[in-house]
């Protein structure tokens, strides 16, 4: 997840301490949990990139917000949009670097229509946010680089991505909403099933 999401939406102001002593920000977000073995192979090539950076990889379907409800009504109305979409496969593409941030990222090639259309569903109600970027559909790589070191870690990243021969698929047939603590890591809260009713957690 996009740490400098987090400071541009101030999520110092957003500070909240869980009932189990856990520091969580007022900031929350929906993913797609990547599977093995492109999920491992991901977050390998994330680590070699940064290392020490916090890694899981996912496709974001509503991008890091803080929330003006309680979490309970967010998760209710995105069970309520999600059980509204069939299931559906995504597939990454090629390295890109996004040009005003020189976040380094893999694009999507199959998926990114049905991804776009549940980010605008779900961005609405209690789930609402101006988003500073349009919603753009990828799997981050790399972000906060030094400028110099941009171009050729996305070289790194296009040259490891050729070498990989296993599946790229990514079966979106369910989503996950998090939350941001203020150790860099994200809470799972509740599990989606596209199509179907939440996964107890």
């Amino acid at each position: 997840m996009p740490h400098e999401a987090r400071d541009r939406v101030g999520y110092r102001d957003y500070m909240a301490v869980s009932p189990n002593g856990a520091d969580r920000i007022n900031l929350f977000a929906l993913v797609v949990y990547i599977p093995d073995p492109l999920a491992k192979f991901l977050d390998d090539l994330r680590r070699d990139m940064v290392p020490g950076c916090v890694v899981r990889a996912h496709v974001t379907m509503l991008p890091p917000r803080p929330l003006s409800s309680e979490p309970a009504d967010a998760i209710e109305r995105a069970r309520e949009v999600l059980s509204g979409f069939a299931p559906f496969e995504i597939e990454p593409g090629g390295i890109e670097i996004f040009p005003k941030t020189d976040v380094i990222f893999i694009g999507i090639k199959k998926g990114d229509r049905e991804l776009r259309q549940i980010y605008r569903a779900l961005n609405g109600g209690s789930l609402a946010f101006q988003e500073e970027f349009s919603y753009h559909p990828h799997i981050t790589l790399a972000q906060g680089l030094q400028p110099d070191k941009v171009e050729h870690l996305a070289q790194v990243a296009r040259d490891r991505w050729a070498e990989f021969r296993y599946s790229r698929t990514i079966p979106a047939d369910r989503a996950c909403f998090v939350q941001s603590t203020v150790s860099c890591t994200w809470l799972d809260l509740a599990e989606f099933r596209l199509g179907a009713v939440p996964l107890a957690r």
